[in-house]
């Protein structure tokens, strides 16, 4: 589930309260159909990273795993091992972390979350301030948390691109508000496809466009046309075009993405 919103939309508030570190003042927040906090508990069932993961950065990072899982319960060495390969820490878990880029920083709070292992898992921007192949690396990390194990996986970001490419699921949050939900096929269904022509003599190119039965179309800012009638054949509308002696510079058939959609949902904000 992608949690999608600006910063300070409140997507942070929503996991502080779904993982008990903050209180809400109306509402139930459930899980397997149990209220979290009164008729389930939190750490049991539950594995967070909110905001930046802490650790103390003269251990290594398998000390660090050590003593926050025991915090927790009793928790045997192999099973923090094998957190540590899912991962993709082994061979590292023995360097101090004051010594960890910040996606293996990034990677050891993911870690510290699957210690238990729980049914779900929330993470807070987890790619927040990661190179792209520190993103990459993330977004196989989640793929595989869902996908091979099994897990639900919550994640809010602002970096819609990369949340597209992982979420089945969205949520989109404004003002604080719980303003929309789909899975990723109503996303499909529902960001508008269109087509973008780039060409010369823009008069020509517009009565060749009525002559064929296409009203609905826009001038962009960088000069292209954006069709938004449906076409079925395009190869017909680039015949006429250049029939008409209209030069043809690029057509592509385009599709909104997420980020598209999401402001669009909510005005426009940016």
């Amino acid at each position: 589930l992608g949690i999608v919103g600006l910063n300070g939309s409140g997507k942070t508030v929503l996991l502080k309260c779904i993982c008990g570190l903050m209180e809400y003042s109306s509402g139930t927040i459930k899980v397997n159909e149990k209220i979290i906090g009164k008729e389930c508990e939190y750490p049991k069932s539950m594995g967070v990273i909110i905001e930046t993961p802490g650790f103390l950065p003269y251990y290594s990072g398998i000390k660090n795993l050590e003593y926050l899982a025991s915090l927790r319960k009793k928790i045997g060495k192999q099973e923090i091992k094998d957190v540590l390969v899912k991962v993709g820490l082994q061979g590292e878990e023995k360097k101090l972390v004051a010594k960890y880029s910040l996606g293996m920083k990034q990677r050891l709070g993911i870690a510290l979350a699957l210690v238990g292992d729980p049914e779900l898992i929330v993470l807070d921007e987890p790619i927040n301030g990661l190179d792209p192949q520190g993103i990459a690396e993330m977004r196989e990390i989640i793929h595989k948390l869902s996908k091979e194990r099994g897990m639900t996986v919550i994640v809010s970001s602002h970096i819609l691109d990369e949340l597209a490419k992982v979420a089945d699921a969205f949520g989109i949050i404004n003002d604080g508000k719980l303003i929309d939900e789909f899975t990723a096929e109503e996303l499909e269904a529902r960001c508008g496809k269109y087509i973008v022509i780039k060409a010369g003599e823009p008069e020509k190119l517009e009565k060749v466009l009525a002559d064929n039965g296409v009203n609905k179309y826009e001038v962009l800012n960088n000069g292209a046309i954006r069709i938004n009638d449906e076409i079925e054949d395009t190869s017909k509308l680039i015949a006429a075009l250049v029939g008409a002696g209209v030069p043809v510079y690029e057509l592509a058939s385009v599709q909104d993405t997420l980020e598209q959609y999401y402001l669009n949902r909510t005005g426009g904000n940016v």
